[in-house]
């Protein structure tokens, strides 16, 4: 009896071992899985892209400095650079619509990555609300065509624009 309790502790306990050896190995293999980091690039990405589209169509005109702080954090590029240029006139513009303008995201997808360029495309749907002076509101949903440069680290937005609605005939 004595004999038996031994070796089956003793098979228990080489059971055991070998469930952690696997599991280990399991383990490390995953932490070492290029698609675990592409993944990760993914998700950063697409998290980054839905924040500055949603940052890029949110305006409200009593604060525009700091809105247009806020895209031009958002942005990298030519586009970055169109912000930067038209900023005056653009405020002026807002500042007399008074127009509040608020965005939500509905949802969004990575269409294409390349993370070793550090450059992504990625489609944003997302619903605008306007409010006028004098409180009417209208809501707008729309799709979003964006792309993205890692630049220091982190994804912003070199280029957006509306993603094309319905099919067109050739002819």
């Amino acid at each position: 009896m004595k004999n038996l309790a031994g070796a089956l502790s003793l098979a228990l306990v080489l059971v055991a071992g070998g469930f952690a050896a696997w599991a280990g190995q399991d383990w490390y293999g995953a932490a070492r899985d290029e698609s675990a980091a592409y993944a990760a690039q993914r998700d950063a990405a697409l998290a980054a892209a839905e924040q500055s589209v949603q940052n890029l169509n949110t305006l409200d005109h009593r604060s525009v400095e700091r809105g247009l702080d806020l895209w031009e954090s958002s942005t990298t590029g030519e586009l970055h650079e169109q912000l930067v240029s038209g900023r005056a006139e653009f405020t002026e513009q807002v500042e007399a619509a008074r127009t509040v303008t608020t965005a939500r995201v509905l949802s969004g997808a990575v269409t294409e990555l390349d993370d070793r360029a550090g450059r992504a495309r990625v489609l944003v749907a997302l619903r605008v609300t306007v409010e006028a002076p004098g409180g009417a509101r209208t809501d707008k949903d729309s799709r979003m065509l964006g792309e993205l440069t890692r630049t220091e680290g982190r994804w912003k937005l070199s280029a957006l624009g509306q993603a094309p609605v319905g099919g067109s005939s050739a002819g």
